[in-house]
């Protein structure tokens, strides 16, 4: 789909597109290509698309997969996508609150989105626990930056780690501004997440994970321990950072994914 067939598209039918729900639309044919072919979409997958828009990603999507399943929250723009792809199954929901209530098994499927930039983390985060085969996406770069982070780096946080535990980050590439309409205010990248053979952690742990992880990064700059002290005896810690090595005045940014790993086994 091209740029002015897009703006052709949105006149003819008076949308003004809205910045709230992250509506910037990748247009660039080459950048679509190159999308797809990260996500190595081929006629057995099974492909959810989040805010597909005017469906251009759609489009490519529908000829090389076995099936391809379509959330997007915006009314006008279902109608459109209706009207271009007849058998497109396509939800219109706003796609962070179906999947919170939705028992659908990912495990078999790919996630291969331009997602909306506002809601971009949150639902990688809801779809990683749900442990679909793959996830190839173009974000913010600052976000993308922070999903491949290691220990020790600025980006390195709870969103690196509650995504990491079940999925390695791969290769990304940035996408200008001007591939997209309107140009957003942000850069543009798109990565590679691909579900860990085995699973780090057994599924009991993971609650505990989540915890340490979110209370260890509460306050970036304090000391791990004192922090974690609000949730778990003393004498625990203390022990548990001496069986992994862990000096006590070590901050959370520090603190790699196997580290993490261990303590929630120690702490469940």
């Amino acid at each position: 789909m091209r740029l002015s067939e897009m703006r052709q598209i949105l006149d003819g039918r008076g949308i003004k597109l809205t910045k709230s729900l992250g509506q910037n639309f990748l247009h660039d044919a080459n950048q679509l290509r190159r999308i797809v072919e990260l996500a190595e979409v081929s006629k057995s997958d099974r492909v959810l698309e989040i805010g597909p828009g005017l469906g251009p990603l759609t489009e490519l999507l529908i000829a090389r997969a076995q099936e391809v399943l379509a959330i997007e929250k915006d009314k006008r723009l279902c109608e459109i996508l209706r009207e271009r792809f007849p058998d497109l199954r396509l939800l219109d929901e706003d796609a962070l609150d179906y999947l919170r209530r939705d028992n659908t098994d990912w495990h078999d499927w790919k996630l291969v989105s331009n997602l909306p930039y506002s809601v971009a983390s949150p639902i990688i985060v809801e779809l990683a626990e749900r442990l679909p085969r793959l996830m190839v996406v173009t974000l913010q770069l600052e976000v993308v930056r922070r999903l491949a982070a290691s220990a020790g780096n600025s980006d390195y946080g709870v969103l690196t780690l509650l995504v990491q535990l079940h999925f390695e980050p791969r290769e990304h590439f940035k996408i200008p501004g001007s591939c997209f309409f309107p140009p957003p205010d942000v850069d543009s990248s798109c990565i590679k997440l691909v579900r860990r053979e085995a699973p780090l952690l057994a599924k009991k742990a993971e609650p505990v994970f989540r915890k340490l992880v979110k209370r260890g990064f509460s306050q970036r700059r304090k000391m791990m321990l004192k922090l974690l002290k609000q949730d778990w005896p003393g004498d625990a810690l203390h022990a548990a950072f001496a069986r992994v090595g862990l000096a006590e005045n070590i901050r959370a940014e520090q603190v790699d994914l196997p580290t993490f790993v261990k303590l929630a086994q120690m702490l469940t």
